[in-house]
C-alpha cells in the first residue's frame, strides 16, 4: 500500500483551509496531522464535537472484550500473549464460556467481543464457532478479534451469528512489521493486510481497524490507515468501518515503543479522523487512563469498552493466575463508568440496534 505524501510541509494556511473543508480527504488529515496543526488542538477538538453531535448524537455505545484463549504461536514483540512470554496457557470450554457470558449479560452488555490468540489446534475456528454460537444466543452483537482467516472461514462465523470483525493492521511500515513480528503465521504481512477485505466479501456487517500507536511513525501509520479504510468503503460498501487508536501498553516482555505517542497527538488523531471521517465509529478501549477516556467520549470518540478484562475469563468472579495481553489502565466497573458518561450530558447504549432493523438472526 502506498500513501501519497504532501509536495511539501503542511502549513497553518492549510491546517485552517482542512479545518474550514467541506469535502475532506486525505490531504486534510495530512494537514490535520502534521506539526503546523499542533497549535490547533482547540479547533479541531471544537470541529470534532460539532460532528460527533451531528453523527451520533449523545450516545457511547459500549462493548466488551471476552478473551477464549491465550495459545499463540506468534512471536509479537509487544504481546503478552507471545509464545515466548512465561504466561500460563489456557482456553474457555464451553460451560466456562457460558458462564462468563451471563455474568456479561448481568452487567447490561449487548455488544460482545470474542477474542483469541493466533490459530493453533486448541483455539482453531471450529473453536471460535462454538464461542460465536453461545454468544449469538445472549448478546445482539457478537464480534471477533483474532487471527486471519479465508472468507469460506469468516462465512462459517456469519453464519453462527458473527457480525463484525477487528483485525488491527498493528503497523503498516513493511519493514517494521517484519522486525516486530519474529515468527509465526501473523509474520505475513499481505495476508493480514486483506484479511478485512476477505471478511467483508463474506458480508461481515462490521470491520474495525486500526494500528497499534507506538511500533511506528504515526503520521504515515495514520494516513495508510485512512486509505485502508477508504479503499474497503469504496469495494464493499455495504459494511461498515470503524477505527480504533490503541497505545500500546505495558505487557509481560518488557517492550518499549519506539515511537512513543502521547496524549496530545493522540488526541489530534482522534480529532483529525472524526474530521475526515464524519459518520464512522471511532473507539477507544481501556488501555487510557480514566481522566482521557472521559476527555474524550462523545469527542470524536463514539464506542468504549468498560469494565474490561484481558485475560482469559475473569468476569464470573473467577481470578485467573495468568498477566493478561496487556495492562489495562481504566479499571472501572460498568455502573461507575455509565454514571461518568451520564454526568457529562452522554447516554450509554448497550445494544446494537442496528443488527434487529437489518433483520440479523442469530444463525
Amino acid at each position: 500500500m502506498t500513501v501519497t505524501t504532501p509536495a511539501r510541509p503542511s502549513t497553518a494556511e492549510d491546517v485552517e483551509r482542512a479545518l474550514a473543508c467541506d469535502d475532506p480527504g486525505a490531504s486534510t488529515l495530512a494537514a490535520l496531522l502534521s506539526p503546523a496543526a499542533s497549535t490547533y488542538l482547540e479547533e479541531m477538538a471544537q470541529r470534532a464535537l460539532a460532528l460527533t453531535r451531528r453523527h451520533f448524537g449523545r450516545t457511547v455505545s459500549l462493548y466488551t472484550p471476552l478473551y477464549l484463549a491465550n495459545h499463540c504461536s506468534n512471536g509479537c514483540e509487544y504481546c503478552g500473549f507471545a509464545s515466548d512470554r512465561p504466561q500460563r496457557r489456557h482456553r474457555l470450554e464451553p460451560a466456562d464460556m457460558v458462564r462468563e457470558m451471563d455474568a456479561l449479560n448481568d452487567l447490561g452488555f449487548e455488544d460482545l467481543l470474542l477474542l483469541t490468540g493466533e490459530r493453533t489446534q486448541l483455539a482453531d475456528v471450529g473453536f471460535l464457532r462454538k464461542g460465536v454460537l453461545l454468544a449469538a444466543e445472549r448478546f445482539h452483537h457478537v464480534g471477533v478479534e483474532t487471527f486471519p482467516m479465508t472468507t469460506p472461514e469468516y462465512a462459517r462465523l456469519a453464519d453462527a451469528g458473527c457480525s463484525g470483525v477487528t483485525i488491527y493492521q498493528e503497523t503498516y511500515d513493511p519493514v517494521l512489521y517484519d522486525r516486530f513480528h519474529r515468527w509465526g503465521p501473523k509474520k505475513d504481512y499481505r495476508d493480514r493486510l486483506e484479511a478485512p477485505a476477505r471478511a467483508m466479501a463474506a458480508e461481515m456487517r462490521t470491520v474495525g481497524l486500526g494500528v497499534l500507536l507506538g511500533l511506528a511513525d504515526p503520521i504515515p501509520d495514520a494516513l495508510r490507515l485512512f486509505q485502508h479504510a477508504s479503499d474497503l468503503r469504496k469495494r464493499y460498501w455495504r459494511s461498515g468501518i470503524a477505527l480504533s487508536f490503541p497505545r500500546i501498553r505495558p505487557e509481560p516482555g518488557g517492550f518499549s515503543p519506539p515511537f512513543p505517542v502521547d496524549k496530545a497527538m493522540l488526541a489530534r488523531i482522534v480529532f483529525a479522523f472524526r474530521i475526515v471521517l464524519p459518520d464512522v465509529p471511532l473507539l477507544l478501549s481501556t488501555r487510557e487512563l480514566p481522566a482521557f477516556r472521559d476527555a474524550m467520549a462523545g469527542l470524536g470518540i463514539t464506542k468504549m469498552s468498560a469494565g474490561s478484562r484481558t485475560t482469559v475469563g475473569g468476569y464470573s468472579g473467577e481470578k485467573p493466575d495468568d498477566a493478561g495481553q496487556f495492562q489495562v489502565s481504566d479499571e472501572r466497573g460498568v455502573p461507575e463508568f455509565c454514571a461518568m458518561l451520564r454526568e457529562r450530558g452522554l447516554e450509554p447504549i448497550f445494544k446494537n440496534w442496528d443488527r434487529i432493523f437489518q433483520g440479523a438472526g442469530n444463525g
